[in-house]
């Protein structure tokens, strides 16, 4: 829905000194009822994937997916959209070492215990390459036409002694654009009853 992503935009541009009248227009006309706080473009692929998969518009169901550009935004941008800004619902997902950044934000924003976000315990990638297994998330770089590089980036000294899990979300952030094509891939390969638990449990409260 574009109207959705224009909102996304104004929000962005007010939280980065912005006016706020075209975001706060934007959210009475649309309506918008939740917005889904995640650090990073990535993050957002692998959400809108999943919402794909199964069948939900969300930006018909008034739910916006905003990437921040980080989790140290988070406050600023619960400011804006949660009970001591726009009043909007507010939920999200983020990394176990942004877990901070989300508690302080939720906390400065006035958020109640209603106001929920969702832990990976090391990231989104982490936890989508443990649900398909290694040789699975290999077969699927090998679709991609990425095996060539994978097996270059696996030679590189830095690699060696670390697990598979690890150097593959390495790898996956090597190459601008790479984690966001990964992230809809990884989702896109899910068995339904494979999804990880806290993007699943995110997905149960929009």
């Amino acid at each position: 829905m574009a109207d959705m992503a224009a909102f996304c935009e104004a929000v962005t541009a007010w939280a980065a000194g912005g006016p706020e009248g075209p975001a706060r227009e934007l959210a009475e006309r649309l309506p918008v009822r939740t917005v889904v706080l995640l650090e990073g473009p990535s993050d957002a692929a692998a959400v809108n994937a999943l919402a794909e998969q199964r069948g939900r518009d969300l930006a018909a169901e008034g739910v916006c997916v905003l990437p921040m550009g980080g989790a140290m935004s988070v406050a600023r941008f619960a400011g804006l959209l949660g009970p001591s800004g726009l009043g909007l619902r507010l939920t999200g997902l983020c990394d176990e070492r942004e877990r901070g950044f989300y508690e302080r934000g939720w906390e400065r924003a006035g958020a109640g215990a209603e106001q929920e976000f969702f832990v990976c315990a090391a990231d989104l990638e982490e936890e989508l390459i443990r649900a398909l297994g290694v040789a699975r998330v290999e077969e699927l770089i090998q679709a991609e036409g990425d095996l060539r590089p994978l097996q270059i980036f696996l030679r590189q000294p830095a690699q060696q002694g670390r697990c598979p899990q690890q150097q593959l979300r390495r790898f996956f952030g090597t190459k601008k654009g790479r984690k966001i094509q990964y992230g809809r891939v990884l989702v896109e390969a899910l068995d339904p009853d494979r999804v990880p638990a806290p993007l699943d449990d995110l997905f149960a409260r929009l």
